[in-house]
């Protein structure tokens, strides 16, 4: 699940930097404004990949997903960025959590394989 989740937070690191260059431009907010969140947004996606194995790092991305298609407010073109990383980000979980269970299901049958031989 890490794998793919840090993918997907990753990739949501650049497109809120983007979307913070947008906003300067076009909102009429001040710049020292639009860093403020958007780079505390983009430091909370990087710290988030190294904390993913941790109680409430999940949750914590979703908060993270809710916040990113609030900024359509800002920059309308995040509604729809944002409900895609929503979407990746509910893969990335579900799908990393399925092949995490495969892993350890293989994993114990290799272990008990092991055992039987020796």
């Amino acid at each position: 699940m890490r794998t793919l989740c840090a993918s997907t937070l990753i990739g949501e690191f650049f497109v809120i930097g983007f979307a913070g260059l947008v906003a300067m431009q076009t909102a009429g907010l001040p710049a020292t404004t639009v860093w403020a969140v958007s780079g505390t947004a983009m430091v909370l996606s990087v710290l988030l990949c190294g904390m993913l194995s941790r109680p409430g790092a999940v949750q914590t991305g979703w908060a993270l997903q809710i916040g990113l298609i609030a900024s359509g407010f800002v920059v309308p073109v995040m509604f729809f960025l944002g409900a895609v990383f929503a979407a990746l980000w509910w893969a990335s979980v579900h799908f990393g959590r399925k092949v995490d269970e495969a892993k350890a299901r293989f994993a114990a049958q290799a272990a008990a394989q092991g055992s039987d031989a020796a």
